[in-house]
């Protein structure tokens, strides 16, 4: 609430926001009754924080209820006239817009009815630019809020009404530039997103080495089948399904009968892998946890998807591994989760246990880990339809034990490999790039901000009307003004 908060224009004079406008606060009717609310559109426009969640247009009419003429009758709202600029207190602090008409808010906010003389737009620029600011007025911990005293204590730099049309006009067109440049750049991940699938379809349906394939001589995938011994896989469980489920590249629920390149074939994949799962040590036994066991959940195979897991969030204990059916798998595992969030796919990067939620394969010689892991990961959601339940999709074991996989000749699995790591890094490159682009928009709007309130932005032109004139005319105005007679409907004025 210090003044000045840094060096201004002569022409410009620092002012507390009480000085320059009316701090209205708002309020709420009792929602038990309904009769205090009204459909949008057809009652006293009313607002509150969660409106403005992700809104970013500078103007706002309405928002998601009304509240009735008893309603506001019955609240501390005001209904406050267009053109004020509407700042969220609480829940969270910083929210901020322009009331395209008459409107109410809810007690989550703190706003200015503008003076004469104090343009709307140039007041929401300086509060979108002071959002860490006013979080320094707020008091409370669990539950932070700028009181109207200290929000009408909140320094601003008035500056000459032409100088502030200028600079309005100027930061329009400047932040219009800024959110085209912001809304590219969010495309990236989406864009990035759809070519890490293609490049993992293509890999795993020969697409991407289909030149390679035409100058190598390599030995069939049968035929290494034929000296490679097949893996003995756990008793017990449920049997494999016989209904057959076509992937969308290179796996399938039993043989789908796809046409694949010379040379591969559809094989199940118990014929290269083990196939097992995990669980869950009873958690109300302490000592089986944090024992230093790697285990894997859900989590770890989220921030791990598509990639090796080094270190676990959680650990067991050798007494938790015992008492349960978890066990440890070697280094080198593919796990697929199967159930809560179905899709994660991550590789071991040394021997650990998992959950229950996780379907887990242990490759043979004639089947590369990694090509595996691309190959789960280029069904992208798709691996749902293999499931069951739409709001909580699982991936049954009938369906598990008869999976079949496109399978390469060994060779052309490590060249896939190979050649779809440099192609998602390249991918993961750009993305990355755009991220840093992202961060350097945000840094230069804040620049700009900062220039535009010390009066760096535009020029200043001596035949503007000082702001110590403005200033004494306002303060005129107010001292002229009739009283408000308080009612019932709450005003908060600093």
């Amino acid at each position: 609430m210090t003044l000045p908060r840094w060096e201004i224009p002569e022409t410009w004079k620092w002012v507390r926001a009480s000085e320059v406008a009316d701090i209205v606060g708002g309020g709420t009717p009792s929602t038990k009754d309904e009769t205090n609310f009204a459909e949008p559109g057809f009652g006293v426009p009313w607002i509150g924080p969660a409106d403005l969640t992700g809104y970013k247009d500078a103007y706002i009419g309405r928002g998601r209820r009304d509240l009735s003429e008893k309603g506001l009758r019955a609240s501390g709202a005001t209904l406050m006239p267009k053109g004020t600029v509407l700042f969220s207190s609480r829940a969270p602090i910083g929210y901020c817009a322009i009331a395209a008409n008459d409107i109410s808010t809810n007690q989550g906010f703190k706003s200015w009815v503008c003076t004469t003389g104090v343009i709307p737009e140039y007041v929401r620029h300086y509060l979108l630019s002071s959002v860490e600011y006013a979080d320094s007025l707020a008091s409370g911990t669990t539950f932070r809020e700028v009181s109207g005293k200290r929000f009408g204590a909140m320094a601003f730099p008035l500056a000459p009404a032409a100088e502030q049309r200028r600079i309005v006009a100027k930061l329009d067109a400047l932040t219009a530039r800024l959110a085209r440049a912001r809304a590219e750049l969010d495309r990236v991940p989406v864009l990035a997103e759809r070519e890490h699938l293609a490049l993992l379809r293509a890999g795993v349906t020969g697409a991407l080495t289909a030149e390679w394939r035409e100058a190598a001589d390599v030995e069939p995938i049968v035929d290494t089948l034929q000296r490679t011994p097949a893996p003995q896989q756990g008793r017990g469980g449920r049997e494999a399904t016989d209904k057959v489920i076509p992937g969308s590249a290179g796996i399938a629920v039993n043989d789908p009968g796809a046409p694949l390149p010379p040379g591969w074939a559809w094989v199940p994949l118990l014929r290269v892998a083990k196939q097992e799962s995990g669980h869950t040590p009873s958690r109300s036994k302490p000592e089986y946890w944090d024992g230093g066991v790697p285990w894997v959940g859900i989590r770890d195979a989220g921030a791990h998807h598509g990639g090796v897991i080094e270190t676990t969030m959680q650990t067991i204990s050798e007494a938790g591994l015992e008492n349960s059916s978890a066990r440890l798998l070697p280094a080198g595992t593919v796990c697929l989760s199967r159930t809560a969030s179905v899709g994660y796919v991550t590789m071991m990067k040394s021997s650990m246990a998992t959950s229950q939620d996780f379907a887990t394969w242990t490759c043979t010689d004639a089947l590369v880990p990694e090509y595996l892991l691309y190959a789960l990961m280029a069904e992208g959601d798709d691996i749902r339809r293999f499931g069951m339940g739409s709001t909580h999709t699982t991936i049954y074991f009938p369906e598990i034990r008869a999976f079949h996989i496109a399978l390469p000749p060994i060779e052309e699995q490590r060249k896939i490999v190979s050649r779809l790591k440099m192609a998602l890094a390249r991918a993961d490159r750009m993305e990355a790039g755009a991220a840093r682009a992202r961060a350097l928009i945000d840094r230069l709007e804040a620049a700009i901000l900062g220039r535009a309130f010390r009066g760096e932005l535009v020029p200043q032109d001596p035949d503007d009307e000082p702001a110590s004139v403005l200033l004494d005319r306002i303060r005129a105005q107010r001292a002229a003004a009739p009283k408000p007679k308080r009612s019932r409907r709450k005003q908060e004025t600093a």
